[in-house]
């Protein structure tokens, strides 16, 4: 699977650079190990966005909607770059644990908390997902900023965050909510 991302990456990359320069800030801040990659996410660019500002050094498995892996060629193509789906609304045992056990496993996984593309910060809400994920397996979550808006032939300034981690969460789901708007906040935070 690495082998495959990073054959994608060597050949979308220029491609992608003729449309957009993509300017990372904190990358040093990206740790070692398993980690939870959470970004906010308005475009369809925003995975290959993340994947550039991240760097050729990581492998990053991103989890995608399943209705993207259901598609003939390209769900193919996701699946051989290691990309893991859900199924969105429901509580898919499969994709959490999937996503456990890479993250046990010292991967870094890719999570957009919103569920699907927000094009406002004013009407941002995460779902409360990446947060059980982070409490369960005891991985720090990193912040990512993705600018909202992109323009044709402009630069992308991605800003990466430190990562902190959640502590065991006790409660039901009003609790995961709260550390859920703080991660939101904690994420558009960073584009200030």
């Amino acid at each position: 699977m690495r082998f495959i991302y990073s054959l994608y990456y060597i050949l979308v990359f220029p491609l992608f650079s003729l449309m957009h320069r993509v300017s990372v800030k904190g990358r040093e801040n990206i740790p070692e190990g398993g980690v939870l990659i959470c970004a906010n996410h308005s475009s369809l660019r925003d995975p290959i966005v993340l994947a550039f500002a991240l760097g050729f050094k990581y492998h990053p498995r991103f989890m995608a909607k399943i209705e993207l892996m259901r598609m003939p060629i390209l769900g193919f193509l996701l699946k051989k770059a290691g990309i893991f789906g859900v199924n969105r609304g429901h509580s898919d045992i499969t994709a959490i644990k999937t996503a456990m056990k890479l993250l046990k496993d010292g991967e870094k996984v890719v999570i957009f908390p919103e569920g699907t593309r927000v094009e406002s910060a004013d009407e941002a809400s995460a779902k409360t997902g990446a947060i059980m994920l982070a409490s369960k397996v005891g991985v720090p979550i990193l912040p990512v900023y993705i600018p909202r808006r992109k323009k044709p032939f402009r630069k992308i300034d991605v800003v990466i965050g430190k990562p902190y981690y959640i502590e065991k969460i006790k409660g039901g789901s009003e609790a995961y909510s709260v550390y859920a708007r703080e991660l939101m906040q904690k994420i558009e935070e960073l584009g200030l």
